[in-house]
């Protein structure tokens, strides 16, 4: 998978940008603020159609424009492809080869990313929310059945939870329509919660070994899919739907009162043990560090078993947040094999071989030059 040029159009701190790239390395040195993460985010977002750092659209418009466009050139296992992707007031389109897309969740995926920032080093520490976005993101991308079912899933919980808090509002004890909601969602939350406990153990698969080869095989990584609402059989697919119907049914008096939807796949999570210990709790600031960056690279893995093809790998200003080793580490995984996109603010930051390979760029209040 390759990106060979890109193409911004008032796309946040850009009037207009036309960017051919090499095959391995590329490299945006510059200064904080002057657009080095506007161009990994254009390519997040038109392979994801959605920012990694902005829930608000609206903010990739350059100001006083009326809309933003990204297009990309590119390579995937099918051949040559172009993508468009137009952020206006009106929302949001998606063209692949000059066809707008009637759903999103069928142009995500056309070409696949792995972003390595320096918030996903809060991956383990965070909040579940965060855990919950990182399993979304990837799986969206290899799955658009699982995009869509998300999507209706987050609608649903919407018209429940206005619901719930009118019924408790209201002192209601009347659940028909609640019962058809609950119904409705069951659906989408078995589904969601299956999918996802088989991306856990995919992932696992992956991570371990690349985490016992950066601690020197001293340490054991495993992964667990937390689902708030405990199911006997993470696997079955009808399993899920009994054990959820059991428990919403036994705890929807409780819901009414508290007005909200109080278990679901919107507020699960995922846990991280390094030699049975909770690396949240227990971990040290090197453990966590090593074990966001083994679940980054086993991402590349996963997608690569799962589409045929390794993904595009966006750096943005992270490795300066990685010692020698790690750093060393994650430029042998990637080596020859990914496509690279990083951020710096000054080239000695970078590893030795990476200069050596890198398509290197300066940028300078959105003015950018490729150096020779």
């Amino acid at each position: 998978m390759l990106i060979r040029k890109i193409e911004l159009t008032s796309y946040r701190n850009y009037e207009h940008t036309a960017l051919s790239f090499g095959e391995k390395v590329n490299v945006f040195i510059g200064e904080n603020a002057q657009g080095k993460t506007n161009l990994l985010e254009a390519i997040y977002v038109i392979a994801l159609a959605k920012s990694h750092r902005s829930s608000k659209d609206k903010e990739l418009i350059r100001f006083d424009k009326d809309f933003s466009r990204v297009h990309v050139e590119a390579e995937n296992r099918t051949g040559q492809v172009e993508l468009d992707f137009i952020i206006s007031q009106k929302g949001k389109r998606g063209k692949i080869n000059g066809l707008e897309q009637k759903r999103l969740s069928d142009y995500v995926g056309t070409i696949n990313v792995v972003m390595f920032a320096p918030e996903d080093l809060e991956l383990v520490k965070g909040s579940p929310q965060i855990r919950r976005r990182f399993i979304d993101i990837e799986l969206g991308q290899i799955s658009p059945v699982y995009l869509y079912e998300l999507s209706h899933y987050g609608k649903i919980i919407k018209q429940r939870n206005v619901l719930l808090k009118d019924m408790q509002i209201k002192r209601s004890t009347d659940f028909t329509m609640l019962d058809i909601l609950t119904d409705q969602m069951i659906e989408r939350a078995a589904f969601i919660t299956k999918k996802r406990a088989e991306f856990t153990t995919q992932l696992e698969k992956w991570a371990v070994p690349i985490h016992q080869s950066i601690s020197r095989g001293k340490e054991a990584l495993r992964l667990e899919y937390i689902p708030s609402l405990e199911v006997s059989d993470k696997g079955n697919l009808s399993k899920i739907k009994v054990d959820m119907q059991t428990r919403y049914e036994a705890k929807k008096t409780e819901e009414v009162r508290r007005g909200t939807t109080l278990f679901g796949p919107h507020r699960d999570d995922l846990a991280f043990t390094i030699n049975d210990l909770d690396v949240q709790k227990y971990g040290s600031q090197g453990q966590q560090r090593t074990t966001a960056l083994s679940l980054k690279l086993a991402e590349i893995d996963l997608i690569h078993d799962e589409v045929g093809e390794f993904p595009i790998l966006l750096l943005d200003d992270v490795l300066s947040e990685l010692d020698d080793y790690r750093q060393s580490h994650l430029l042998e995984t990637i080596q020859n094999r990914v496509q690279t996109f990083v951020t710096t603010t000054s080239i000695s930051g970078l590893h030795e071989r990476v200069r050596e390979e890198a398509c290197i760029f300066t940028v300078n209040q959105g003015e950018v030059k490729r150096m020779e």
